[in-house]
């Protein structure tokens, strides 16, 4: 296996800087909840041709392979990942903004893409300001947050189907539902987004994002490493009541925990392992379903071994 994998390693090299083609890396270094074994090979790649390149190397070795944004919606398994992590982040940000278009690369933060749409007037996209993700994983699953959700800003996404080709997709082609989008359920991976916003007024927008990061340091553990909300919100309810109701405030499993201040969310509390959070996602999952017959639905992704 280690030597197919410095063969791997070697064709990968062809095409990608080796100083973006990591071996055994600790996913713990790149996922917000700070868990996570190490992945055979790490890459990071900076541009479309590279990717497409990592993406044929995976197929012609037969090799798995996995493509995250800056890891906060993803739990990896204490044993890791064998095969390959393909990161589309910080090499893959470029933002250009035409009158009230905006063509952002997926690795984006959102956070950084709020706010260039706020220096240019544009309303519209407040509400990612706070979500803690990649435009990639946005789209990938739809995010929203304080009445606003991608759907409601995005006009065609640049996507690789799985043949391997670039193909764009339309606002009705991506089939974006909540926390669901037809790049999920095809393995679509999104390589840039196009937006429309609405001019506005440039201090109002920012009074906007402004009061909702407020909101959000006053409701949601942000000084504890987490991925966001662990749970989607099952029809009728929310999650976080649901937990809270069913006596579960503060519950903990090893250094996981359910959070005093956010019960739709689970935290590290400090070097917790991510069979701690497992474990602690089945209790709460069973838990509710024993009191509520309610089945949540986790909005992290689990991978590896």
């Amino acid at each position: 296996m280690d030597m197919d994998m410095e063969l791997i390693v070697e064709e990968l090299t062809k095409e990608i800087n080796k100083e973006h083609v990591l071996r055994n890396e600790k996913m713990s270094k790149h996922t917000t909840f700070k868990v996570g074994g190490s992945v055979d090979i790490f890459i990071s790649p900076s541009n479309t041709k590279e990717l497409t390149h990592a993406i044929k190397i995976c197929k012609t070795f037969e090799i798995p392979y996995y493509v995250i944004g800056n890891g906060s919606n993803i739990l990896v398994k204490d044993n890791g990942f064998r095969g390959v992590i393909i990161q589309i982040y910080k090499n893959f940000d470029n933002v250009t903004v035409d009158d009230e278009t905006i063509t952002a690369h997926a690795g984006v933060l959102l956070s950084k893409l709020s706010k260039i749409i706020a220096d240019e007037s544009l309303e519209g996209f407040e509400f990612a300001s706070g979500i803690p993700g990649t435009l990639g994983g946005a789209v990938y699953m739809n995010a929203g947050a304080y009445g606003g959700d991608i759907s409601k800003v995005i006009v065609s996404a640049d996507v690789i189907d799985e043949q391997g080709n670039i193909v764009t997709l339309s606002k009705e082609q991506l089939e974006l539902g909540y926390r669901t989008s037809i790049i999920q359920k095809n393995n679509y991976i999104i390589l840039s987004a196009v937006l429309k916003c609405r001019k506005g007024n440039k201090e109002k927008i920012r009074e906007v994002i402004n009061d909702l990061n407020n909101r959000r340091k006053q409701k949601q553990p942000l000084e504890f490493p987490s991925a966001g909300s662990t749970f989607k919100r099952p029809e009728g309810y929310f999650a976080g009541k649901l937990i809270m109701d069913s006596g579960l405030k503060g519950y903990q499993i090893g250094n996981a925990q359910v959070s005093e201040k956010h019960c739709g969310f689970i935290i590290n509390k400090g070097n917790a392992t991510a069979e701690d959070i497992i474990n602690l996602i089945g209790h709460v999952r069973k838990v509710v379903n024993d009191k509520y017959n309610v089945s949540l639905e986790t909005e992290v992704r689990i991978i590896g071994e």
